[in-house]
């Protein structure tokens, strides 16, 4: 089977490759590099360095006809969105529907579009199950849910299954400081290099975080099922900032260090999801706890030092 995925040469992306090219599956990566790196490009993948609003998306589905499509490739940063929201439609909706309307003019079985679940509930204390009303904060969960809405109504148009993901806050091998969902990212780093680190507000706010594995594994199940619809995917345990500060001290063995910053606008207070559909529907459930995948990330962050 032939993979196009949009955002392959990212974080999340570029372990999926990795996964589905180990399985024995042809892959396309398209993506622009604004975010991801060179460095994660699997060889045995064709790569074409092309923004997903490019009209010449349309050349590169002609050319592979691939037969999913896997479309992760977005802004993925909640500041940069209520800074610049014309930047964040245009790559996060308009972006989004250049890649789902060149899926109805081949011979795509599945897309696979990775929306969010950490901000498109907007503040919840209780786990947000799929049926939650959302309730966005930020433009970059207004324009994603806008996506998800475009693809089940032209899907259902053109009689091509789905999957939308909601995942909560990913974190592993690969993920850079700084973006939607990346402070695992920035702490993990600052720790392993004796650095302060910015807790923002108070502390108190929680988030669900879900190792990257766990998530690829998540795609696979989706791919695998005859299923199609809204998923959750993420642990369904929510952490406080500062418990998380204290987990990652325990796990590296580091004394953390950090300072009190204003809490930044567009962020919700707290995000848990309900993930009793993904496990009943597609048999999925995460295997690594926040701490065995903690470990895993310092080893890798050990590794490219």
């Amino acid at each position: 089977m032939k993979y196009l995925i949009t955002g392959g040469a990212g974080f999340i992306g570029s372990n999926l490759v990795d996964r589905l090219i180990k399985e024995g599956h042809e892959v396309v990566i398209v993506d622009d590099l604004s975010t991801g790196k060179k460095e994660y490009l699997n060889p045995q993948a064709k790569f074409y360095e092309m923004d997903i609003c490019d009209k010449g998306l349309k050349d590169v589905f002609g050319q592979e006809n691939p037969d999913y499509v896997l479309h992760l490739a977005a802004q993925m940063d909640v500041r940069v969105s209520m800074n610049d929201p014309v930047l964040d439609n245009k790559v996060n909706l308009l972006g989004s529907l250049n890649v789902f309307n060149n899926c109805f003019n081949g011979k795509v079985k599945k897309i696979i579009f990775f929306s969010t679940g950490g901000a498109i509930y907007g503040s919840v204390t209780e786990p947000a199950a799929e049926e939650t009303l959302p309730d966005p904060d930020s433009p970059y969960a207004v324009n994603k849910y806008a996506a998800e809405k475009y693809l089940k109504i032209f899907a259902g148009m053109h009689n091509i299954d789905y999957v939308i993901l909601r995942p909560a806050n990913v974190y592993g091998p690969r993920q850079y400081k700084g973006g939607e969902g990346a402070v695992i990212a920035t702490f993990t780093y600052n720790a392993l290099n004796d650095m302060d680190s910015k807790v923002f507000g108070d502390g108190t706010q929680t988030r669900d975080y879900i190792y990257v594995d766990d998530v690829v594994e998540g795609v696979l199940a989706a791919l695998d099922s005859s299923q199609k619809g809204v998923y959750n995917i993420g642990y369904g345990k929510k952490v406080s900032v500062l418990d998380l500060l204290k987990i990652i001290g325990e796990v590296s063995g580091k004394e953390m260090q950090y300072k009190h910053e204003p809490a930044r606008p567009g962020e919700v207070q707290d995000s848990v999801l309900d993930i009793s559909k993904i496990k009943k529907d597609l048999n999925w459930e995460p295997k690594y706890s926040l701490e065995e995948g903690l470990k895993k990330t310092f080893d890798w962050l050990e590794s490219i030092k």
